[in-house]
Protein backbone atom coordinates (compact mmCIF):
# COMPACT_ATOMS: atom_id res chain seq x y z
CA UNK A 1 0.00 0.00 0.00
CA UNK A 2 1.58 3.26 -1.14
CA UNK A 3 2.05 5.84 1.85
CA UNK A 4 -0.41 8.73 2.15
CA UNK A 5 0.44 12.43 3.03
CA UNK A 6 2.48 12.60 6.52
CA UNK A 7 1.57 14.56 9.13
CA UNK A 8 4.38 16.73 9.92
CA UNK A 9 4.62 18.38 13.74
CA UNK A 10 7.10 21.60 13.83
CA UNK A 11 7.52 23.62 16.15
CA UNK A 12 6.70 27.89 14.81
CA UNK A 13 9.29 28.75 17.01
CA UNK A 14 11.75 27.36 19.70
CA UNK A 15 14.10 28.77 22.52
CA UNK A 16 18.22 28.55 21.32
CA UNK A 17 19.84 26.24 23.43
CA UNK A 18 16.92 24.22 24.22
CA UNK A 19 15.50 20.73 22.85
CA UNK A 20 13.32 20.24 20.05
CA UNK A 21 11.30 16.96 18.29
CA UNK A 22 10.31 17.50 14.45
CA UNK A 23 7.67 14.49 13.86
CA UNK A 24 6.61 13.00 10.89
CA UNK A 25 3.70 10.12 10.61
CA UNK A 26 1.74 8.17 8.57
CA UNK A 27 -0.12 5.23 9.16
CA UNK A 28 -1.35 4.11 5.62
CA UNK A 29 1.60 2.95 4.38
CA UNK A 30 2.11 -1.04 4.24
CA UNK A 31 5.31 -1.88 4.75
CA UNK A 32 5.91 0.75 6.87
CA UNK A 33 7.41 4.10 5.06
CA UNK A 34 10.28 5.36 5.87
CA UNK A 35 10.90 8.94 6.30
CA UNK A 36 13.61 11.59 5.04
CA UNK A 37 13.33 15.39 6.64
CA UNK A 38 14.05 18.42 4.46
CA UNK A 39 15.43 21.71 5.71
CA UNK A 40 15.24 24.65 2.86
CA UNK A 41 14.67 21.92 0.51
CA UNK A 42 17.97 19.74 0.92
CA UNK A 43 17.67 16.55 2.45
CA UNK A 44 19.23 16.39 5.60
CA UNK A 45 22.33 13.48 6.29
CA UNK A 46 20.81 11.03 8.79
CA UNK A 47 23.29 11.11 11.48
CA UNK A 48 23.17 9.02 14.96
CA UNK A 49 25.25 8.07 17.75
CA UNK A 50 28.41 10.20 18.81
CA UNK A 51 32.15 10.07 17.53
CA UNK A 52 33.69 10.38 14.25
CA UNK A 53 30.84 9.56 12.26
CA UNK A 54 28.91 12.91 13.35
CA UNK A 55 29.70 15.82 12.10
CA UNK A 56 30.98 18.80 14.11
CA UNK A 57 28.37 21.45 13.00
CA UNK A 58 25.47 18.42 13.49
CA UNK A 59 23.17 19.04 15.95
CA UNK A 60 20.66 16.45 15.25
CA UNK A 61 19.14 13.31 14.85
CA UNK A 62 17.24 12.08 12.44
CA UNK A 63 15.45 8.42 12.53
CA UNK A 64 14.01 7.37 9.24
CA UNK A 65 11.66 4.81 11.31
CA UNK A 66 10.17 6.89 13.04
CA UNK A 67 9.86 10.11 11.54
CA UNK A 68 11.65 12.13 14.35
CA UNK A 69 14.17 14.61 14.08
CA UNK A 70 15.84 15.70 17.57
CA UNK A 71 18.02 18.62 17.85
CA UNK A 72 20.03 18.35 20.98
CA UNK A 73 20.50 22.08 21.31
CA UNK A 74 18.97 24.54 18.38
CA UNK A 75 20.77 27.36 16.99
CA UNK A 76 19.92 30.37 15.21
CA UNK A 77 21.24 28.57 12.78
CA UNK A 78 18.45 25.74 12.38
CA UNK A 79 15.89 28.21 11.70
CA UNK A 80 13.62 27.16 8.34
CA UNK A 81 11.29 25.87 6.04
CA UNK A 82 11.03 21.91 7.21
CA UNK A 83 9.03 19.06 5.63
CA UNK A 84 9.62 15.95 5.34
CA UNK A 85 8.90 12.82 3.08
CA UNK A 86 7.09 9.37 3.28
CA UNK A 87 8.34 6.23 1.09
CA UNK A 88 7.85 2.46 1.34
CA UNK A 89 9.41 1.50 -1.96
CA UNK A 90 5.27 1.53 -3.41
CA UNK A 91 3.78 4.27 -5.14
CA UNK A 92 4.97 7.57 -5.23
CA UNK A 93 6.77 9.25 -2.04
CA UNK A 94 4.54 11.81 0.07
CA UNK A 95 5.05 15.35 1.38
CA UNK A 96 3.58 17.01 4.13
CA UNK A 97 3.37 20.69 3.70
CA UNK A 98 6.84 22.97 4.76
CA UNK A 99 6.27 24.49 7.90
CA UNK A 100 8.96 27.09 8.55
CA UNK A 101 10.57 27.08 12.34
CA UNK A 102 12.33 29.98 13.92
CA UNK A 103 14.95 30.01 16.32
Amino acid sequence: VAPTTPVCEVPSSAMTGTVVQLSCKETEGSPPSEYQWYKNGIALMEKTGTGSSRAANTTYTMNKKSGTLLFNTVTKNDTGEYFCEASNGIGLSQKCSMKRMQV
